[in-house]
């Protein structure tokens, strides 16, 4: 076996397993954008640690706030510049962190001086003009330094007296574009009134709303137009992150296709976040799924059935349902996802291509996918550095015996741990 790749150990007996997945992506850099907006320390608990939040929490640093991260106690604690940035310039570098890419676009409103924005190879070919054309409108100097509508970015406002306003935005491809400029929109002197257009990811855009709610900023949302009025503070507190659903799937779908059961603690069925809605398809797919008070219990029934389901309002789960698809006995057709296409990877074709390369029957379509019931194969997976390629597909190896996971070290996108964790199954 290669050095750059990992084998999957099959699982053989039913599973009866308990596992804590690390805090929120989303949660944990959403929080600490608005501690870093609000008046006073904050202390952001159970945040995740990974490149990701570690992309944004250098970013903060080098905006001169006060932050200090004690990875080992998975504890941030933010001081507040009450919605001003401390520096008056920066080069932020994002690698691989959308969410680092597009909310400190919109945060870097707040501040007053010349800031460029840049990610790596992949963050260069993600598009971001949608966002770039709602800031311009708003009287905002943004351009994409390579003029393409993609990263690197360059926000000035050194003579800009910016106060928010009236924009619409193209959401199509990520609702990030429309978290990144509510956030600091209550900061703002005139608020923001902003039209959503597109076939979007809407509780990502409610799990923002809902968060800047916690920590002070009243807002409305009506249909497509969400208003924030202007002049309000953001206060300091304690968060506690919850634990990342997109995290969890994939032992939901593990206990799904081997059978037993697997526990999650500290998911609740309230959860802020749009992939805990993951576990309603495992149910209509044969699984049973139990709520408890402050975990959830996943039990595969030792069938599954197909779905027709459009996915845009958990995207992120795409790649561990369609993995799932081969073990269902009937067809299952995935819709309404063209925007992953402009994730880590062209993850629908990233998808299609390896399901095919275990053996399994995959129609390919603009917008998604449809996978027919199939006898697996073992294969080394192609990650196209993409973590929940790495992750989802990891799911079919304790199936399916012989599988290789290639670039393994992916997974620290969001999940360090990952594997470790897997292991711990068998």
């Amino acid at each position: 076996m290669a050095a750059d790749e990992i084998a999957i150990v099959p699982i053989t007996r039913a599973l009866a397993a308990t596992v804590k997945v690390p805090g929120s992506k989303s949660l944990t850099n959403r929080a600490l954008l608005l501690a870093a907006m609000a008046t006073g320390r904050s202390t952001i608990d159970s945040a995740l640690i990974s490149d990701d939040t570690r992309r944004m929490v250098a970013a903060l640093d080098a905006l001169g706030f006060v932050i200090e991260s004690d990875e080992q106690a998975r504890k941030i604690t933010v001081v507040g510049s009450a919605g001003a940035i401390p520096s008056t310039g920066a080069t932020l570098d994002a690698g691989g962190a959308g969410t680092a890419m597009r909310f400190l676009a919109g945060f870097l409103t707040l501040g007053r001086g010349r800031y460029r924005l840049d990610g790596n190879a992949r963050m260069r070919e993600r598009p971001i003009g949608a966002l770039i054309d709602a800031m311009r409108a708003l009287g905002l100097d943004v351009v994409s330094e390579l003029g393409n509508g993609c990263p690197p970015i360059v926000i000035d406002t050194t003579s800009a007296s910016f106060t928010g306003g009236v924009a619409a935005i193209d959401a199509s491809l990520s609702s990030q574009f429309v978290s990144a400029l509510l956030m600091p929109a209550p900061i703002w002197r005139d608020g923001l009134t902003l039209t959503v257009a597109g076939d979007t990811a809407r509780p990502f855009i409610e799990m923002t709303l809902r968060l800047m709610n916690d920590w002070g900023a009243a807002s409305t949302l009506t249909g497509d137009q969400i208003v924030v009025p202007g002049g309000q503070h953001y206060h300091a507190k304690n968060f506690t992150v919850e634990p990342d659903a997109t995290a969890a799937s994939y032992f939901a779908a593990a206990a799904a296709v081997v059978g037993g059961t697997v526990t999650i603690p500290g998911l609740r069925k309230a959860s802020v976040q749009g992939d805990a809605r993951f576990l309603d398809l495992l149910e209509q797919m044969g699984a049973r799924v139990t709520w408890h008070a402050d975990a959830v219990a996943v039990t595969g029934t030792g069938k599954l059935r197909g779905l027709d389901v459009a996915m845009n309002a958990m995207p992120d789960v795409v790649p561990t349902l369609a993995a799932l698809a081969p073990f269902a006995d009937s067809p299952t057709r995935i819709r309404k996802v063209a925007f992953i296409r402009h994730h880590e990877s062209d993850r629908i074709a990233a998808i299609a291509t390896e399901l095919r390369r275990l053996g399994a029957a995959v129609r390919e379509f603009d917008d998604g996918l449809e996978i027919a019931p199939s006898a697996l194969r073992p294969a080394a997976i192609e990650t196209y550095d993409d973590h929940r390629i790495a992750m989802a597909f990891a799911v079919v190896g304790l199936k399916v015996p012989g599988m290789r996971i290639r670039n393994p070290g992916c997974v620290a996108k969001t999940y360090p741990e990952f594997f470790a964790d897997l292991a711990r199954l068998v």
